[in-house]
């Protein structure tokens, strides 16, 4: 089975035109081509033609996903403007638009994505795990000062400071640790701490960063 790991890191990588549903019609099957392209106009015929904002691709992404993978700013606006949109529709592996977002380091699109309303925190995974394995400091004070919970804990227990050290985010692991996240706490799969995690995944100066900082606490 795909480790949660390699989704993420799969993430980035995947610029392959999207996959299309069986029986859709091709004004839907135009619009999920041009919410990846950022043809405005193209979703905007499609929208015209009574295809519903949310529909998804056949891997489960809505459009508003899919423009956040690409990057598509104009169709992420259109749609995020466009009445019935859903900001939390989530594609079968849990991904939204705001999750999406923060992976892809674009803060234009979550600064937006946050106004019109978009929940910082979620069950599972949640945009600031996705900011902190991307390594992104920006977003992730973003996210600290919208409330986003610095503990969060993925469906196997791993905190975002457990991504950050895990992935290496050096800058990332020191933000969290200094707004408070504890790293003392164990994820249920391996039963590592944040600096097990960073030893494991052979970063060791990210676990002597941690393990310093846990010093420098308790004296």
């Amino acid at each position: 089975m795909m480790t949660r790991r390699r989704v993420l890191l799969g993430l980035a990588a995947a610029l392959a035109l999207p996959s299309f549903a069986a029986g859709q019609s091709d004004a839907e099957v135009d619009f999920i081509r041009a919410a990846q392209l950022d043809a405005v106009s193209r979703v905007k015929t499609a929208l015209a033609r009574g295809v519903n904002p949310n529909t998804r691709d056949a891997n489960g992404e809505t459009g508003l996903i899919i423009a956040m993978r690409y990057e598509a700013m104009k169709v992420a606006r259109l749609l995020m403007a466009t009445p019935g949109i859903d900001l939390e529709a989530k594609a079968p592996n849990g991904n939204t638009a705001l999750m999406m977002a923060a992976f892809r380091k674009n803060r234009e699109a979550v600064v937006e994505l946050l106004e019109r309303g978009a929940q910082v925190n979620q069950k599972g995974w949640t945009a600031l795990h996705y900011a902190a394995a991307a390594g992104s400091i920006e977003i992730t004070s973003l996210l600290l000062e919208k409330h986003a919970y610095i503990d969060a804990e993925t469906p196997t227990g791993m905190t975002p400071l457990m991504i950050a050290a895990r992935e290496g985010q050096e800058e990332v692991v020191g933000l969290l640790l200094v707004e408070g996240a504890d790293a003392t706490l164990k994820d249920g799969g391996f039963h590592l701490n944040a600096a097990g995690f960073a030893t494991k995944a052979d970063k060791p100066w990210i676990a002597r960063q941690i393990n310093a900082f846990l010093a420098a606490r308790q004296r």
